[in-house]
């Protein structure tokens, strides 16, 4: 069946090892949105792999991955992970497993420094995103801006790409001071030889490749990056990322909506919640309603090794809350579930589960907030499920904490991962 892998949370959830595990029995693997800002880990073997553009996929040696139009690509960062891949003996010619779409969009060093400057610059304000600063946002914005350069741009003569980038830089010069500006689109020219020689191989039309693929009945699988919580529509907005994170984002990012229609969509959660960087986390455990929850976050955040595979940023920690599952599930049209990491918690007593939102003043919240000032004075509501000792359908306890989901949420929990390896993964 082909299928649209979405993060059901605030990112982070897990998505690698499931695509990993869909890729076994997928001919593509399609990344549709976002850039180098989502890490995507695997342990294989004792060994851990981490990728921030290319699909985890690659790693199934009959699949082929492709680089939609919906990501923005940072081609030094790119070209770092075909390297480690080669090294790892993944592949030796990257052009036969890995194609980008022409009309991807660049990051280019000048979109890394203004990010970089504008979260430096809104340090202690409410502007202060908590963006990874790897130039995502700027990209975005200046596709939206009609100013971006892609990756069919590259192949054009010199001094049409210089007039170009020119134009997508001047609109930020007061940014920079002379030779910094200089300084960065130097170095861009410098590179874009490089750039050329290695994307020349891989670049495709996306929607002619799909359709073509589409017709010999090859099996997809539409990789999101992030989680639907961080959707720039519908997310906890504007402490969201700066793409559409949700599953119609497939049909746009890979350019062929006629089979995107037809695919289920798997959305990944954590039995817990994290989140990397600012913006309101309504379970969070942050010692306000729950009694010894601060040193509970720190266990988990230690067993679970919850820093950013991007970043290294340590992520914050929350009990499972059903009510903001629930509206992502609704919000993406997630068909089923895989719920993961549930055997980092156990061995606890119990666990708690949030079923319900009220305002400080008692009053019940009837939908999930659209207002972060909204969502940050909400006070959970818990109710206590007994905890496990494995985590997986064997447990009874645990069982009935994903039949408490499914309940919940109105879709069945399909995949449910309990540890690290890649054999690690139960379908239900």
């Amino acid at each position: 069946m082909n299928t649209i892998l979405l993060g059901a949370q605030w990112g982070d959830e897990g998505k690698g090892k499931v695509v990993d595990h869909l890729s076994a029995e997928a001919d593509l693997v399609v990344r549709f949105q976002g850039g180098n800002n989502a890490g995507h880990s695997l342990w294989v073997n004792g060994k851990k792999t981490v990728l921030h553009l290319i699909p985890s996929g690659i790693l199934h040696p009959h699949t082929t991955c492709l680089i939609g139009e919906g990501v923005v690509l940072d081609p030094n960062v790119f070209i770092e992970e075909i390297t480690q891949l080669q090294a790892a003996n993944v592949f030796t010619k990257a052009h036969e497993r890995i194609k980008v779409a022409e009309r991807t969009h660049l990051i280019l060093p000048f979109h890394k420094a203004l990010d970089v400057a504008r979260e430096s610059g809104a340090k202690g304000t409410k502007a202060h995103i908590g963006t990874t600063g790897r130039g995502i946002g700027p990209a975005y914005e200046t596709k939206a801006l009609r100013r971006g350069l892609r990756v069919v741009d590259l192949f054009q003569p010199e001094s049409q790409f210089l007039e170009k980038l020119e134009s997508l830089m001047n609109e930020y010069r007061a940014k920079f001071n002379p030779l910094e500006y200089s300084d960065l689109q130097s170095q861009t020219m410098k590179d874009v030889l490089y750039w050329r020689k290695v994307l020349e191989p891989m670049m495709v039309d996306s929607t002619t490749f799909l359709a073509k693929h589409f017709a010999d009945n090859k099996r997809f699988l539409f990789e999101g990056a992030q989680g639907v919580m961080l959707d720039m529509d519908h997310g906890t907005y504007p402490y969201v990322t700066s793409s559409s994170t949700t599953s119609p984002a497939a049909g746009i990012g890979a350019a062929y909506p006629k089979l995107t229609r037809s695919c289920r969509v798997l959305g990944i959660a954590k039995a817990y919640i994290t989140r990397v960087g600012t913006g309101p986390v309504p379970t969070e455990m942050l010692g306000k309603f729950v009694p010894g929850e601060v040193e509970v976050a720190e266990n988990i955040r230690k067993l679970g090794q919850e820093f950013g595979a991007t970043t290294g940023r340590p992520r914050r920690i929350g009990w499972q809350d059903l009510v903001a599952l629930k509206y992502a599930v609704d919000v993406a049209g997630i068909d089923a579930l895989a719920i993961m990491k549930g055997d980092i918690l156990a061995g606890m007593p119990d666990f708690k589960v949030c079923v319900e939102y009220r305002k400080p003043n008692g009053e019940k919240w009837n939908q999930f907030p659209a207002r972060v000032e909204d969502l940050s004075e909400v006070v959970p509501v818990y109710e206590s499920v007994p905890g496990w000792k494995v985590a997986n359908s064997s447990d009874t306890n645990y069982r009935s904490y994903l039949e408490k989901i499914e309940k919940f949420v109105g879709v069945p929990v399909k995949f449910v991962g309990y540890g690290p390896e890649r054999q690690q993964m139960e379908v239900r």
